[in-house]
């Protein structure tokens, strides 16, 4: 009887210490990819689970979102410009039992596949392409990338080009390439004032032609805004044709 009674809270203590290693709790992002004696059983989770010591074991998954930073690479580019390049890639698990059991460790080889297609995609980009087409290069990025992940369970959602570290001979020639643009735009939008100018006046001119009292007019309006300043003296040329009216008007009454 004593035997029993020593026995038993051992063996209480032994179904406790059985349950403690067995239950597993799972969150809800969760999933626990159980084996039974090395072969592949079922994906349990999220929640309460019992893994049997011994004869199951347990891998477990982050369904979440993953941001990863992609390390900076050197690449040069098919115009033959040395850049240094790092981005960001999104991705998360959509299958958890083949990014356990198809791939050794997932998180290494995406961050492997995506150093290398980093690389093999700017590398066939010239360097204009890289700066006023960065969507298109995210967007083949992250294609290429989703691909080559899909087999091991791994969802690509989005891949971006981070920074782009030029040489610094690079960034005085895009410089000095920007300001000769913005010199010529200048100049052709002078170029296209000056045109249009001298098509106004051309058919201002035609206006005057066809009525000789415009253009008196507009010599008199002339002499008013010069008399306007008080501060300066002004000799203006009276042209014969602008009396020949008042010539004619006295001839009559002669």
């Amino acid at each position: 009887m004593r035997e029993l009674l020593f026995s038993l809270p051992g063996l209480i203590i032994v179904i406790f210490l059985f349950l403690f290693i067995s239950i597993k709790i799972l969150k809800e992002y969760e999933r626990g990819v159980i084996f039974f004696l090395g072969r592949f059983q079922k994906v349990k989770g999220p929640g309460l689970i019992i893994v049997i010591p011994g004869v199951q074991s347990i891998a477990k998954v982050s369904l979440r979102t993953i941001v990863m930073d992609v390390p900076p690479q050197d690449v040069i580019t098919r115009d033959n410009v040395s850049v240094k390049v790092n981005a960001i890639i999104y991705f998360r698990v959509i299958d958890s039992q083949k990014a356990i059991i198809q791939v050794e460790d997932y998180l290494y080889a995406t961050s492997q596949i995506a150093q290398t297609t980093l690389r093999s995609v700017l590398g066939q980009s010239q360097l204009d392409d890289l700066l006023a087409k960065r969507e298109e290069i995210n967007a083949k990025l992250q294609q290429i990338i989703d691909q080559q992940t899909e087999p091991w369970g791994i969802k690509v959602s989005a891949v971006e080009v981070k920074n782009l570290d030029l040489p610094q001979d690079m960034i005085r020639a895009i410089a000095q390439q920007a300001s000769a643009e913005r010199t010529r735009r200048a100049k052709v939008i002078h170029a296209e004032g000056e045109f249009q100018a001298a098509q106004k006046l051309a058919e201002a001119a035609t206006v005057l032609s066809l009525n000789p009292a415009a253009i008196q007019l507009r010599y008199l309006q002339t002499l008013t805004e010069i008399a306007g300043d008080k501060n300066s003296t002004t000799i203006f040329p009276v042209p014969i044709d602008l009396l020949e009216p008042f010539f004619k008007r006295r001839e009559p009454g002669k």
